[in-house]
């Protein structure tokens, strides 16, 4: 009798597996395409508009490129679609780095696929900090409120979800504070406030504490390459940079 109870059964196991395999699987890919989505938003801010080269255009394209989906990157000026193409190149280049592959390991085991904005932030923090890019923080200073005028310049180009933003990263000065401590305190939390899956941002930033000097090494490693490669790009596409 215990035999054919459990026979009977077997249909209804079967179709239990079944239901949580759809279940599970319809779990991964919700998580799988909101990562997809939050991966193409910028967290290095100073870094795309340090890599701009002044060029100001450039500059526009490359901040806002995360907001500009498919063939709308055709209806920009010639100027603003180079700057949204160099984005996307900046970024997988990033990506592909092995001093960013190191970094994210300090991450990988707490937030998984988001080590990597975690490293965008923390990598902006080294450029700001950098004195061989910006001597003083008076210099810092004039790089952002370049940025920030003329993103303000070129306002009837921004997307409609990078406008409201404008005034937020001006007024508390993104681009300036990355220099601080506290400022990529602030930074990782907006990571998390961003995200649809994480719930703190205090590991990050106690693991970007712990390991401090060796993650500006792995800066020190990327930031040149980087450079190199774009300051190519743009020359040989006729923006001049030294």
């Amino acid at each position: 009798m215990l035999c054919i109870h459990y026979l009977q059964l077997l249909p209804a196991i079967a179709l239990n597996k079944q239901a949580c395999r759809r279940v599970f699987t319809h779990i991964i890919g919700n998580a799988t395409a909101h990562l997809s989505t939050y991966k193409k938003m910028t967290m290095n801010y100073l870094a795309h508009a340090y890599l701009s080269f002044n060029h100001p255009e450039i500059l526009v394209g490359n901040m806002i490129s995360d907001y500009v989906k498919g063939k709308a990157q055709y209806d920009y000026p010639a100027g603003i679609h180079t700057g949204i193409r160099l984005h996307r190149d900046i970024d997988t280049f990033t990506d592909n780095h092995d001093a960013t592959r190191q970094a994210k390991e300090f991450f990988r085991k707490d937030y998984r696929l988001y080590a990597g904005a975690f490293v965008d932030v923390i990598y902006d923090h080294y450029l700001a900090t950098d004195k061989t890019i910006f001597s003083t923080t008076s210099h810092l200073q004039q790089t952002a409120d370049f940025t920030y005028s003329t993103l303000q310049t070129y306002k009837n180009w921004l997307p409609d979800r990078f406008s409201p933003m404008l005034p937020y990263m001006q007024s508390q000065n993104w681009l300036y504070n990355y220099q601080f401590a506290w400022g990529i305190e602030r930074s990782l939390a907006g990571v998390v406030r961003r995200s649809k899956y994480l719930q703190e941002s205090e590991k990050a930033f106690a693991s970007f504490q712990e390991h401090y000097e060796t993650l500006r090494t792995c800066y020190d490693a990327f930031f040149p390459e980087i450079m190199a490669m774009v300051k190519t790009q743009l020359n040989d596409k006729g923006f001049d940079v030294l």
